[in-house]
């Protein structure tokens, strides 16, 4: 288990290309006293888990003379809610308010109206979504006839092979009831990946998991059916 004290350790990327640490907080302020680090050299937060330039820790701004920003966790999307409530979404729930509120930035909200269609097969693939409130439903349709293959609510997230790969979209998915989506597009989230590496990796991580427990559960469910077909062909 990683304590406060384990947390607060950096690594330091020297003139001769050689990384000096682990180093503690103390030391690197002695450092840049000594100018031994100065604004544009790389440390390695263990806290954040990234490289960055030292000017851009929020814990190294003071030695510089920079000015201190504080994320302002309490500021609302356009609808009201706080960054906050983002923890509803389930990949979501172990990101600290800093990285909840970096992560809005990213977002765009969408209020969608019941039997509205989100995106249809063959579309291109372009975003992710993620699931506030209503419930959905993907389909795929032959001879006029639907087949649903999964329903999302609240919590929940579908789309995400766009930020991955943007070929044609495999399925339809529309809207049950009204719903509150958040959109993250592919755009951004190649933008979230060049500016903010620190929470790209938990978010990624994150969706990885949950889609590696989709699979498993759908490999659970193709053997449950294959056991059954099999067992009505021997009879």
């Amino acid at each position: 288990m990683q304590t406060a004290d384990s947390l607060n350790i950096y690594f330091v990327w020297g003139v001769d290309e050689t990384p000096y640490g682990p180093v503690e907080f103390s030391t690197l302020t002695d450092w840049i006293k000594d100018e031994r680090i100065v604004p544009d050299t790389w440390v390695f937060s263990r806290a954040v888990g990234s490289w960055q330039q030292a000017s851009s820790l929020p814990e190294l701004k003071p030695c510089f003379g920079l000015e201190v920003t504080t994320p302002n966790f309490d500021k609302p999307f356009t609808n009201g809610f706080k960054p906050g409530v983002l923890r509803r979404i389930k990949i979501l729930a172990d990101l600290n308010d800093a990285q909840l509120a970096q992560l809005a930035t990213y977002l765009e909200m969408q209020e969608i109206k019941q039997w509205s269609v989100i995106f249809s097969q063959g579309d291109a693939s372009d975003a992710m979504y993620l699931v506030m409130s209503g419930e959905l439903r993907a389909r795929t349709m032959a001879g006029g006839k639907e087949t649903i293959l999964a329903t999302f609510g609240p919590g929940e997230f579908f789309g995400d092979m766009a930020l991955f790969d943007h070929g044609p979209r495999s399925a339809d998915v529309l809207c049950n009831v009204d719903s509150t989506l958040l959109k993250l597009s592919a755009g951004a989230f190649e933008r979230m990946t060049r500016e903010a590496a620190a929470l790209a990796t938990p978010f990624l991580q994150a969706t990885a998991r949950t889609l590696s427990a989709r699979i498993r559960n759908d490999n659970k469910r193709l053997a449950r059916i294959t056991q059954q077909y099999s067992a009505g062909s021997a009879i």
